[in-house]
């Protein structure tokens, strides 16, 4: 028998073969295994979609008490047919330097990995700000790439292509960190009043509803510390109004200023 030296997945191809009489053609591969009866000196067709694993295969001929083998290669088909994209993470603080990954995979119809290198595109697009695009080859069948996240929050589309398939996956683009938190204070009776000024990120976005603020208040070696969530935009607490005390503000890692009541700031 002659062999093709390789087949595309998938695709339909002949082995010529030489002498006479009745013999059994093995090709065995990964995770497949044809069987086809022969006629010595005819050519044995495989039909299209028969063999579709991409890989290196065997393949002997049997004749009564004789046989003869050779080596066969299945390559992945050229054009993609399904992209594995994997975009993360699927929430991420706006303003973050490379902080959207995206990696794609592509596939052929039968589900190898193309390994020839091909380019896909990356794009990231919402009503927050401006596209970010850019195009990456594969190597050894992925394509890889980083994107800043935008300045402003929102939802955004980060679609990735190649050879004309598309698949596309959504980044909530959410507010970051406090950004100069400051907080006053003003007498109410026995208590002192204190709030936040409207907390923002440090790119102008509003911290959500539900953010925890960090009120502590220090007073002759004792101190008071209170968790309070941001509600429309602000955070307040009422707290003693001891002369001497400093009462300062934190939001996670984010510390704000400080207040000195009753002997200056």
């Amino acid at each position: 028998m002659t062999l093709p030296q390789t087949v595309t997945a998938g695709s339909a191809f002949s082995v010529p073969t030489s002498g006479s009489g009745p013999a059994v053609l093995y090709i065995v591969g990964p995770d497949q295994a044809l069987r086809r009866d022969v006629q010595l000196g005819n050519p044995v067709s495989i039909a299209a979609g028969d063999l579709y694993n991409a890989g290196e295969y065997l393949a002997i001929i049997v004749a009564g008490s004789s046989s003869s083998s050779g080596e066969l290669e299945v390559t992945p088909a050229p054009h993609p047919d399904t992209l594995s994209f994997l975009a993360t993470p699927s929430r991420v603080p706006v303003g973050l330097h490379n902080g959207i990954n995206g990696a794609v995979y592509v596939f052929d119809a039968y589900h190898n990995l193309i390994v020839t290198p091909m380019p896909v595109s990356f794009e990231l697009s919402g009503s927050s700000g401006p596209s970010q695009a850019r195009t990456i080859t594969t190597s050894h069948g992925v394509a890889w790439t980083e994107i800043d996240s935008a300045s402003k929050q929102g939802s955004a589309k980060f679609i990735a292509q190649a050879g004309g398939i598309a698949t596309t996956r959504v980044i909530d683009e959410v507010p970051g960190d406090p950004c100069g938190l400051t907080i006053s204070a003003q007498p109410d009776g026995a208590k002192l009043r204190v709030q936040t000024a409207l907390v923002r990120d440090c790119s102008g976005n509003p911290i959500p509803d539900g953010t925890i603020v960090t009120f502590t208040e220090n007073y002759n070696g004792a101190q008071t510390t209170a968790d309070v969530p941001i509600k429309k935009d602000i955070a307040q607490i009422d707290m003693p109004a001891y002369s001497g005390a400093t009462i300062s503000v934190a939001s996670g890692v984010v510390a704000g200023n400080e207040i000195r009541w009753g002997g200056g700031r």
